[in-house]
């Protein structure tokens, strides 16, 4: 019996040493991102979902993040089209710091939390962002914003195109190697002022955490009673460039 469980503890320790990531772990003191995205999302999209935008689908995306916030303990969210970033602090600790994890996790979570939303099975993928200082993290958040709005302009330019009659590889050589303002002037010419699409559309929504106060009533002392609670506040009218560096700044060093 002692040779044999010797022959398991040998198996046990022989196959454990071969899953690669297993002991694979966060960086100690810096910035993490965790950030997901829908796979083969521009199909699944426009099988389900109004084009180029979809108010139900900005809906389920910002429940999606906001249970990534909860689950996660994140400081920060945002989210833009079908991508999720997700701020976690220097000094967190979730799940003992395992990458494998926070991977399988997050993209289990936001998939399971989507598809439920939506009422179709949908499927996220996650990466690892990691920066070494706040200034890192600002870079990131504005370099997404700016892709958002780049990808937001395209959308509607090329959508624009496609409901006028014109076909996916129309639209496509249309549009190619086109810059910024020839896009706006096109969509001008159909009505379409770029600048006052909604701002989500554009800058994405933001997630913080809020102190707000709250009024309760003590029974025993038959008084009311002041509380302050964090709850989870979701912007939809962000700031842009500098402004959005500035603000998101105080927004993370607030919390």
């Amino acid at each position: 019996m002692k040779k044999a469980n010797m022959k398991k503890a040998d198996l046990d320790t022989r196959m454990r040493q071969r899953e690669v990531y297993h002991n694979l772990t966060l960086v100690p003191g810096m910035w993490t991102v965790v950030r997901l995205d829908g796979r083969s999302f521009s199909r699944f999209t426009l099988q389900h979902f109004q084009k180029p935008f979809d108010e139900r689908f900005r809906d389920a995306m910002v429940c999606t993040a906001r249970t990534l916030m909860q689950d996660l303990h994140g400081l920060y969210g945002w989210t833009s089209s079908d991508e999720i970033s997700v701020l976690l602090p220097p000094e967190w600790n979730g799940f003992g710091r395992s990458i494998e994890k926070l991977l399988s996790l997050s993209a289990s979570l936001a998939s399971s939390t989507f598809s439920l939303q939506v009422g179709q099975a949908a499927q996220f993928d996650s990466r690892i962002w990691l920066g070494a200082t706040l200034d890192d993290v600002l870079d990131y958040f504005m370099w997404r914003q700016e892709d958002s709005a780049r990808c937001a302009l395209q959308g509607w330019a090329y959508w624009t195109l496609r409901n006028t009659g014109q076909s996916t590889r129309q639209a496509t050589q249309t549009l190619e190697s086109t810059d910024a303002a020839f896009k706006n002037e096109m969509l001008f010419q159909y009505g379409i002022n770029f600048n006052e699409t909604p701002l989500w559309q554009r800058r994405g929504i933001g997630l913080s955490w809020q102190e707000v106060l709250k009024t309760g009533f003590n029974p025993v002392t038959q008084q009311e009673v002041k509380t302050t609670r964090r709850v989870l506040t979701t912007h939809e009218t962000l700031p842009m460039k500098q402004e959005y560096r500035l603000w998101l700044d105080e927004q993370v060093q607030n919390i």
